[in-house]
């Protein structure tokens, strides 16, 4: 069964073992193949290729409420995006 993470932020997700109900390996996302796409990355296993985690990519004001919460990597985030030259 395919996981959908929908909250980025969650903590977690990224250290949690998962297990293949197709093969049965099991192992965090670290390990698995990612494929970014626009709205959310898809994390599959490295035995078989099933989908085992997708993850939806927060919007400006979900990174904004995690960093206003407290969350380290959401704050990172906003810096990188305030570094950005804006286009006139």
């Amino acid at each position: 069964m395919t996981t959908t993470i929908t909250d980025y932020y969650q903590p977690g997700w990224r250290e949690h073992d998962h297990a293949c109900p197709a093969c049965g390996w099991q192992g965090g996302s670290w390990q698995m193949e990612l494929e970014l796409h626009d709205e959310q990355s898809e994390y599959a296993c490295p035995q078989c290729e099933f989908p085992l985690l997708v993850v939806l990519h927060p919007d400006l004001a979900q990174v904004q409420a995690a960093a206003a919460a407290g969350n380290a990597e959401a704050g990172e985030q906003l810096a990188i995006l305030a570094s950005v030259p804006r286009r006139r």
